[in-house]
């Protein structure tokens, strides 16, 4: 994480069009979202989803997004096309909707190469289950990891990372969490699968983001990091450290030193409330920034590694606080 990039969900930036179109009618366009984005100070990718950005085609969308002053970080997979996919994806009980999910992802992974930007995220929030008694679990996960296999058999030279989430759509996700996530990186055994961790996906799964992600380093890799808030009980968006000023050190410190070099994406929802998107981003970064000079701070002694080493909880939190907020008078 030597030179810091910043990415961000584009979708954010449709908040209060009003303020950026004035006059306008009808919804911006994907290229007006990426503009848009592009003024944000800090800034330097983003990430489309795929089918629904890509409507001018791979290489004139990313040609277009690279115009405007970004990058493009990578695409990720949206199942909207097909209504049958509410019941599963990869998991779907028919056959011929199931292979429709494995195809639109298998373009989706050619898109992304044609793009030039070789990193496909798959969220597969429709694959679970709602009740009891509703899914033979172990064809559930037969077929999950067979799609995932199929899928990064496609194109070995594209990046598939998995991003996990407890639930949403469904009431129940086949790939919850951290560990089950890398028990289906196992099973598939090929080396072009990874992890995206969500900050807000990870706490209400019940986890320590910092352990997570030190799970995925060691197991796997870590090929994604999504960049949030929230008070652990739905996928709340927040902005960065909002709630969780601590977890969220942990976990900047947990990936710098596991040697996380992507940049760092804000998977924040500016739009829910009416945000000013830009300014929402630009505070996102600044904080991003601060939380790395503490963390700079934190690793130019020993002192932390050894209450660490101890398990010393109060002799760390005096350390961390006060590189945080100083020491009181």
């Amino acid at each position: 994480m030597s030179q810091l990039a910043f990415a961000t969900r584009l979708n954010s930036f449709a908040s209060r069009p009003d303020a950026a179109w004035p006059g306008r009618t009808g919804k911006p366009g994907v290229l007006d979202l990426v503009a848009r984005a592009a003024t944000a100070r800090g800034l330097t990718h983003v990430d489309l989803n795929y089918p629904d950005h890509l409507g001018a085609g791979a290489i004139e969308t990313a040609r277009s997004v690279r115009n405007l002053g970004l990058e493009l970080n990578g695409l990720a997979m949206r199942y909207y096309s097909e209504p049958a996919f509410k019941l599963g994806a990869f998991t779907n009980p028919e056959p011929r909707v199931r292979r429709a999910a494995i195809d639109l992802t298998k373009a989706g992974i050619d898109a992304a190469l044609l793009a030039g930007a070789p990193l496909m995220t798959i969220w597969l929030g429709q694959d679970g289950y709602d009740y009891a008694f509703q899914a033979d679990y172990a064809r559930l996960w037969d077929m999950e990891i067979e799609g995932l296999r199929e899928v990064a058999a496609h194109a070995p030279e594209c990046l598939i990372s998995i991003e996990y989430k407890p639930n949403e759509p469904r009431a129940y996700s086949l790939l919850p969490d951290a560990a089950t996530t890398l028990l289906a990186i196992r099973d598939v055994g090929l080396s072009n699968l990874g992890v995206t961790l969500d900050f807000a996906h990870s706490l209400y799964a019940d986890e320590q983001p910092a352990l997570a992600a030190a799970l995925i380093a060691r197991h796997s890799r870590l090929l994604g990091v999504h960049l949030n808030d929230g008070n652990g009980k739905r996928d709340d968006g927040l902005m960065v450290a909002a709630v969780n000023t601590l977890k969220t050190l942990e976990l900047l410190r947990q990936v710098r030193r596991d040697g996380y070099d992507r940049p760092l994406y804000f998977d924040t929802f500016p739009d829910l409330t009416g945000l000013d998107p830009v300014r929402e981003c630009e505070v996102n970064i600044a904080t991003v920034r601060r939380l790395l000079s503490v963390a700079d701070t934190l690793d130019a002694s020993n002192a932390l590694e050894a209450a660490i080493a101890a398990q010393d909880a109060v002799g760390a939190l005096d350390i961390v606080q006060n590189a945080l907020i100083g020491r009181s008078s």
